[in-house]
């Protein structure tokens, strides 16, 4: 954004407001993809079906300590 200078008040008020007009929307964009590949993924992806209630347990522990069957979480 550049720099404006005025000489009184009345040339600051009277003059237009800069706005960039731009790929505003793209950048967003880039900003969620950068977002969400630095942020930890709590959980796999995918549904998964337990057994009984200790196995969804031991499923929980793994997840927690950040190993799952795929291996080590990124």
């Amino acid at each position: 954004m550049r720099v404006q200078k005025f000489r009184s008040i009345e040339d600051m008020e009277a003059a237009p407001i800069l706005v960039e007009r731009g790929d505003s929307f793209e950048r967003f964009l880039r900003h969620c993809a950068r977002y969400r590949a630095l942020s930890p993924r709590p959980y796999p992806p995918g549904v998964f079906r337990f057994r009984t209630v200790e196995e969804a347990q031991e499923a929980r522990e793994r997840i927690a300590a950040g190993t799952t069957a795929r291996g080590p979480q990124a």
